[in-house]
């Protein structure tokens, strides 16, 4: 397994994939204020401050040899766009969550990061599959899914838990290698 190194950098023409860092705290803190965002990612503190970006920083500096997480950003001016995050099993399976600030969405960008990631997976980790799990109603997220070659599985019922109690079923897709676009 290649151990998280929050110098890596992955380019693929005007995307970079890169570590995080304390600059990028007060667009986190803007980003992840949009009501979309903990409306689909139910452990995204609402309010969310810059306190909350900083230590979500934090806590990404300090990730351990199973999770890697990225900013995704502009590799023109550095502009922070959203994020993407890989969590590899035992089994040798990444988990993707991802989110994308608001003027982002709809231009392509999340797909894009997310074939970058998955190449990045398959090829440099050798992982032998890749899933990704959204809110039923959360028909942006699996249109990216889609159009980056995940196929939908089904439906696992009362698996997200919100911070109120709720439970929501989430929908499961998959990437193997051999499906890479």
């Amino acid at each position: 397994m290649v151990p998280y190194d929050p110098a890596v950098e992955l380019r693929d023409a005007d995307l970079v994939l890169r570590g995080w860092s304390f600059d990028d705290v007060p667009a986190i803190a803007e980003g992840c204020r949009d009501a979309e965002i903990p409306r689909w990612i139910p452990f995204v503190p609402v309010p969310y401050t810059e306190r909350d970006a900083a230590e979500y920083v934090e806590a990404c500096l300090a990730a351990g040899p199973e999770r890697f997480p990225f900013a995704v950003a502009a590799a023109a001016g550095g502009r922070l766009l959203g994020s993407i995050d890989l969590r590899v099993n035992a089994m040798r399976t990444g988990h993707v969550g991802y989110w994308m600030a608001a003027e982002t969405r709809g231009h392509g960008v999340c797909t894009h990061a997310l074939r970058v990631l998955s190449r990045w997976g398959f090829d440099d980790l050798r992982l032998g599959r890749l899933e990704l799990v959204t809110d039923p109603d959360n028909r942006a997220s699996q249109r990216v899914a889609e159009k980056a070659g995940f196929r939908r599985e089904g439906v696992l019922r009362s698996y997200l838990l919100y911070p109120d109690g709720r439970r929501r079923d989430s929908v499961m897709f998959s990437l193997l290698p051999s499906e890479l676009q």
